[in-house]
């Protein structure tokens, strides 16, 4: 080989390693709790052990990466349903010194909306029986310790997922960050913590924002707690992994119903008018198209595509936070939950995939298959991905009980 070519090739291999590189350091960073969640985590930790002093450096640096006071407030609040009345009083009056001492040095702090009022014409039961409910991933929350003392089911489901997280200053993903980080720096709680990563999970947290978040307990609150909570977030993972979704796949005959009104215009898109894309090779396994069919229009949260998958093409095992509807258009596919069996799907049927609920759809073996995908967003994502569907999951239909 002349020089020319091995010193042509091997900038080459440096060019594309660096970009790689590069590329996966920005994927990381893009997969990391921003700053302002960051923050979160350290103001919630130390509110919960009641160091004041650090506690005090974390609010002004909260302050400082864009939380308002109103959030901020939202969080010490919040923390008293898990820490106490004690802690949080303390962490409330320790905030209002640090605002204090800001205001003298000529720093003014955005005060940030206040929370709407709650729904009119539900109770805080009922409405946090709802918010409970889907933090759970669709499944109602029952137990002994609720059947023995049906006092604290109560008071869970009105005050603090009705009262507290029914507040809107602050998203329930925002509020699990909270939740996790202050049971994270309390000890004794490993299965309180172990059921909040899961619901942060649901929330629309990521593995690798569950991971950043230990890593700041690392840095900032101490390595036995990190390490503690490295090691129940394995233990979550497990657990999601193994467990079958609740309830079996049912077939179900439905009746639709007229358009509703649209009070802000009409919005007409025309066909053709968006360009089709490429399914993700990270997402799906074989040869995938998605047209676009419409967006989320606020405050509407629904968005909708047709995907059309070649024969044995198929999604990356996934979920959506809160459900997902597929109309199948053409063709023939296959469906599954973890822990069920393969289900054929064919031109005209209808499928309704639950909250929460672990799964992938794509073509038959020998047979395309277009669907039209319907979901809702929370905070502009639809969308948990996992790990890719295997050939032998694919055709053998075992799925999660490998």
């Amino acid at each position: 080989m002349s020089k020319k070519l091995f010193a042509l090739l091997a900038g080459i291999f440096i060019s594309v390693f660096i970009f790689a590189f590069i590329s996966e350091a920005q994927t990381m960073k893009d997969e990391a709790l921003n700053a302002k969640e960051q923050r979160i985590v350290t103001i919630a930790a130390f509110t919960a052990s009641g160091d004041l002093q650090k506690l005090k450096t974390a609010l002004s640096e909260g302050l400082d990466a864009g939380l308002t006071v109103n959030e901020i407030k939202e969080i010490l609040v919040q923390m008293y349903a898990y820490a106490g009345f004690p802690r949080s009083l303390n962490a409330i009056s320790a905030f209002m010194g640090v605002l204090e001492e800001r205001e003298k040095k000529g720093i003014k702090d955005e005060v940030g909306k206040e929370a709407s009022p709650l729904p009119a014409g539900k109770s805080s039961v009922e409405l946090g029986t709802e918010i409970q409910t889907s933090l759970r991933g669709g499944v109602p929350v029952s137990g002994p310790v609720y059947t023995f003392a049906p006092a604290i089911d109560r008071f869970l489901k009105a005050h603090l997922f009705g009262d507290i997280f029914g507040r809107d200053v602050f998203s329930f993903k925002s509020r699990e960050i909270a939740t996790i980080s202050a049971l994270a720096n309390m000890e004794g709680l490993n299965s309180q913590l172990q059921a909040h990563f899961d619901i942060g999970f649901n929330t629309g947290l990521t593995e690798a924002q569950m991971r950043s978040l230990i890593s700041v307990l690392e840095k900032r609150v101490g390595k036995k707690e990190a390490d503690n909570a490295n090691e129940v977030l394995g233990k979550a993972l497990s657990a999601r992994q193994a467990e079958p979704a609740p309830g079996p796949v049912r077939h179900e005959k439905t009746t639709s119903v007229g358009p509703a009104d649209d009070s802000h215009g009409i919005i007409i898109t025309r066909s053709g008018s968006q360009p089709s894309t490429k399914g993700p090779a990270d997402y799906f396994t074989g040869s995938v198209r998605v047209d676009p069919l419409f967006k989320a229009h606020d405050p509407s949260r629904t968005s909708g595509a047709y995907v059309t998958f070649e024969p044995g093409a198929r999604t990356a095992w996934h979920q959506h936070p809160f459900g997902q509807i597929l109309i199948v258009t053409a063709g023939s596919g296959r469906i599954q939950q973890w822990g069920g069996p393969i289900e054929d799907i064919r031109q005209g049927d209808v499928v309704w995939i639950p909250p929460g609920v672990k799964h992938w759809h794509g073509a038959a073996a020998t047979t395309g298959m277009t669907h039209i995908a319907i979901q809702e967003q929370i905070e502009g994502k639809a969308v948990d991905w996992m790990e890719k569907v295997s050939d032998e999951q694919y055709g053998a239909g075992k799925g999660g009980r490998q």
